[in-house]
C-alpha cells in the first residue's frame, strides 16, 4: 500500500511542475523562461565541477582521517541538487535549493591536534603553569668551526 502513494507522487511530480510553472507564468509573464534557463544552466555547472571535484574531496576526507562516507555524501547531494536544477520547474528548484543550504562536511570536521595544516586556525599554545617548563626553550645558538670539533 506504501509503495503505491510513492509511485502516484512521483508520476505526479510532473504534472505538479507543470502547474506550478502555468501558474507562475501567468503571475510574473515571460520571466519564468528566464528563471527557467538560469536554472538549468546554474545545475549544468553544479553537476560538471561536482563532477570534477568528487575525487579531491573524497582523497581529502581520507586523507584527515575524516569519514570518507561523508564526502560521498555531499558530493551526490550536490549532484543530486543539480539534477533537480536542470529539470524544469519551480518545485525541484526549491528542493535542490534546500539540499544546497544543507551544512557541508567541512563545518561538522572536529579539529585533530596531530594534523594542524588541515584546520583554518591552529591551536593556540597555553602558558605554562607556574613553575613548569615551557614546551619551546629559548637560547642562543652558536656554530663552531669544524677544526675545534675534532
Amino acid at each position: 500500500m506504501r509503495s503505491g502513494w510513492i509511485v502516484l507522487l512521483l508520476l505526479s511530480f510532473p504534472v505538479l511542475e507543470a502547474i506550478g510553472i502555468f501558474w507562475v507564468a501567468s503571475a510574473i509573464g515571460g520571466w519564468v523562461l528566464l528563471w527557467l534557463l538560469l536554472a538549468a544552466i546554474a545545475g549544468i555547472m553544479l553537476i560538471r565541477v561536482e563532477g570534477v571535484a568528487w575525487g579531491a574531496r573524497l582523497l581529502f576526507s581520507v586523507q584527515s582521517g575524516a569519514n570518507p562516507l561523508a564526502a560521498m555524501f555531499a558530493s551526490g547531494r550536490i549532484l543530486l541538487a543539480g539534477g533537480l536544477l536542470v529539470f524544469p520547474g519551480f518545485i525541484s528548484d526549491a528542493i535542490a535549493l534546500g539540499l544546497l543550504l544543507i551544512p557541508g562536511t567541512l563545518a561538522g570536521r572536529k579539529r585533530d591536534p596531530l594534523r594542524p595544516a588541515n584546520d583554518d586556525v591552529p591551536f593556540p599554545e597555553p602558558p605554562p603553569a607556574r613553575g613548569e617548563t615551557p614546551a619551546t626553550i629559548d637560547g642562543e645558538f652558536k656554530r663552531e668551526p669544524d677544526d675545534r670539533l675534532g
